[in-house]
């Protein structure tokens, strides 16, 4: 027999033991959860009845906490240090009530906090409410927060409140389907890498997700509704923002800063000051988005080397897009631009695009950025004649952004459509 077929049988061996070994413990409201614990062995179940019992418990074993499926379990801290801390591998936490920790960010204080000695930690399907920080995973690898509901502490003010969910240096972790609100930001992820957010709802939150030095990762299928901003990406490579939703938003629905070499596409903003900020984010491919009913579609500043643009849709926004550059950009990658519900085009060959190129900025609105007090002469006899000399004399416009071939029709976008059920929610 060689080696490889003896340790397969020996991990066989293990997992048959822990598997039979492991017994179900039924533990009484109010009993000491900490004494519970401790005399578990690895691989026990503890399943809590309806009640209350004291917080700060510290698990350095694999277990299982569960309680009943409608969370009437509630596991309430001191109003100091973690309500829960897990320490060892292989913990799973289960239908809970998790508060009260207490609220000190510089300590990590939080309802539920992973270790980085946490691997493959699964919390799932608790109400995680009025803590700091509701879940932080300190270091955990492939640890997964699911289907929780996340309260922050709504007597603080924002910034003193703790995120919802926080990630450092946590490979592997996800944070997937949650309900997060009343806190500081809603995922707070900072130096990690192939992480994925998914399918989360934002809602009453400075940032729904804000992103730090989080590489090769995924932000895809979250709503985030009346935050201040919705997606804030920064200092992040390699990133697929897919399919999120982002509705009014006080400030931006997405902010790119030094996000480079990403994939952008299919979400869905509307309402906001700003649908998409980038500032000197490079190489990313934004496509297939729909932008709608902002004050700008897009604002670009500093360097967007390498980016291209194609397929999205730019809807009702008071200004479509804010470029100062003397440098031309054409919006038409692969000969296919975009959708501009503001360009009065023809299509006279019938082949999807505008006979001329579209361009969203002129001398005038370079001129208004410079100096907004010359928004009360737009109608002037001067602008006029500004207007007129540049449609005449193209050569007189000035460098930024065109589209030679602008779409006559948006495309679908699945998001929008996700959107407009969010929507009618709100009403």
């Amino acid at each position: 027999m060689n080696n490889t077929i003896r340790l397969f049988l020996l991990c066989l061996f293990c997992c048959t033991f822990q598997t039979v070994s492991a017994a179900i413990i039924d533990v009484a409201a109010g009993s000491d959860l900490q004494q519970v614990a401790a005399r578990a062995q690895p691989g026990d179940i503890l399943r809590l009845a309806r009640g209350r019992y004291a917080g700060n418990i510290l698990i350095d074993k694999p277990l299982t906490i569960e309680g009943p499926a409608d969370r009437s379990a509630v596991i309430e801290g001191r109003r100091n240090g973690r309500t829960i801390e897990v320490r060892a591998p292989n913990v799973t936490l289960r239908q809970l009530t998790v508060t009260l920790s207490g609220l000190s960010l510089p300590q990590m204080d939080a309802g539920i906090y992973l270790e980085n000695t946490a691997a493959k930690a699964l919390v799932e399907h608790n109400d995680i409410l009025e803590n700091s920080v509701g879940v932080y995973i300190h270091g955990a690898p492939d640890a997964m927060v699911r289907g929780n509901r996340i309260v922050g502490d709504t007597k603080l003010r924002v910034n003193e409140r703790g995120n919802g969910v926080t990630v450092w240096n946590a490979p592997g972790s996800q944070v997937v389907g949650n309900r997060i609100s009343e806190g500081r930001d809603g995922i707070f992820s900072n130096t990690s890498t192939k992480n994925i957010y998914k399918n989360n709802y934002f809602t009453k939150l400075r940032y729904a997700v804000h992103y730090m030095y989080t590489n090769d990762s995924e932000v895809s299928g979250n709503i985030s509704v009346g935050n201040n901003i919705g997606y804030a990406i920064m200092f992040s490579d390699r990133l697929k923002i897919n399919g999120n939703i982002a509705l009014n938003s006080r400030d931006q629905g997405l902010m790119l800063n030094y996000a480079n070499h990403s994939e952008i596409h299919g979400n869905a903003i509307d309402k906001a000051e700003k649908c998409v900020f980038v500032y000197n984010a490079n190489y990313n491919r934004i496509t297939g988005n729909r932008f709608e009913n902002c004050a700008i579609g897009i604002h670009f500043t500093a360097a967007i080397e390498g980016t291209k643009l194609t397929g999205n849709a730019f809807i009702g926004n008071q200004n479509q897009v804010k470029y100062v550059s003397t440098r031309f950009l054409d919006w038409a990658e692969g000969g296919r631009g975009n959708y501009w519900s503001d360009n009065s085009a023809f299509d006279l060959n019938g082949d999807g695009f505008g006979d001329n190129a579209y361009r969203p900025n002129g001398i005038t609105d370079q001129i208004i950025w410079r100096t907004p007090a010359a928004r009360l002469l737009m109608n002037s006899p001067a602008m006029t004649i500004v207007k007129w000399a540049q449609s005449q004399f193209p050569a007189l416009l000035p460098g930024g952004v065109i589209d030679s071939k602008p779409l006559m029709k948006p495309d679908s976008v699945p998001a929008w459509e996700k959107l407009h059920a969010v929507r009618q929610k709100q009403r």
